[in-house]
């Protein structure tokens, strides 16, 4: 493992499953076109595929679970090894595009405080319709990925910072990780614990939930994801909260809409009422 120097400026927590060719991907494209250094945790899911043999030759700090553990508890382990004051977590399946933590640390000093959610924008290959999202092909899995014309291209994708920061990558301060408790584990293996740790946020008191529009990160979407046994994690969400995860980006997190400084407090209305007398009963 490696020694930790002092001055990482975020511990970059990276879970994986098998999935070494994406892993190497990630990792190379941080060391490549990061403006800082940075603390790199990788969570090792099984690691039947070499990960932890070249994690060690390549000196980067792991924690490992036998078997999947999923991402709330794999996270979790990762993150308790951090040692900066920013804890950003990453899926496997991502590539980060040149200066993606300086324009996210930018949004972070201009702030001025620590009371804060923020995201880099994806560019992904599939249109979701997700409207934080850039869609635009650079190859959908590796062996397409078009790396060169992306790093050529990828300034003409920015655009203006958004609301409804709550999917990776993702950046809180280490000390509001620890507040909250970091992921949930009963969203184990994962779907909408991203939701949950945002509304954990949110009744803590933060409101700030920014998407960072110039600091992009190429996603070539649920590499991982895709072979899990999924827990029913919408349904978790509107028992837990009394709102579904849609009603929470739509009306707390105006998910999408132009970034304007903090967001109002959500009014208890007639409207969040309905909302929860209608999950109650379906």
């Amino acid at each position: 493992m490696n020694i930790i120097s002092s001055n990482n400026l975020f511990s970059i927590i990276i879970p994986t499953w098998n999935n070494l060719a994406y892993l190497q991907t990630c990792i190379r494209s941080i060391r490549k076109n990061s403006s800082f250094k940075h603390q790199i945790i990788v969570h090792v899911n099984e690691g039947a595929d070499g990960t932890i043999e070249w994690l060690q030759h390549e000196q980067i700090m792991y924690s490992h679970s036998p078997k999947n553990i999923g991402i709330c508890f794999a996270v979790n382990l990762a993150a308790a090894l951090a040692t900066s004051e920013y804890i950003l977590y990453m899926n496997d399946d991502m590539y980060v595009l040149p200066e993606w933590d300086k324009q996210l640390f930018a949004a972070v000093q201009s702030i001025g405080h620590e009371d804060f959610m923020m995201s880099s924008t994806m560019i992904e290959p599939k249109n979701t319709n997700n409207p934080i999202v850039i869609c635009d092909n650079y190859g959908t899995d590796l062996d397409n990925f078009d790396e060169e014309k992306l790093l050529t291209e990828y300034k003409n994708l920015e655009k203006s910072d958004w609301n409804g920061s709550t999917w990776p990558p993702v950046l809180i301060s280490k000390s509001w990780w620890i507040k909250i408790g970091g992921f949930s584990s009963e969203f184990s293996p994962g779907m909408y614990s991203d939701p949950d740790l945002t509304m954990k946020l949110w009744n803590a008191g933060v409101r700030e939930f920014r998407g960072v529009g110039n600091s992009l990160i190429y996603h070539f979407q649920a590499k991982s994801t895709g072979r899990v046994v999924k827990n029913d994690g919408r349904k978790m969400f509107k028992q837990k909260w009394g709102i579904s995860a849609n009603f929470f980006y739509k009306n707390f997190l105006k998910m999408g809409t132009p970034y304007k400084g903090n967001l109002p407090d959500y009014q208890k209305n007639i409207k969040i009422y309905f909302e929860k007398l209608r999950n109650k009963f379906f």
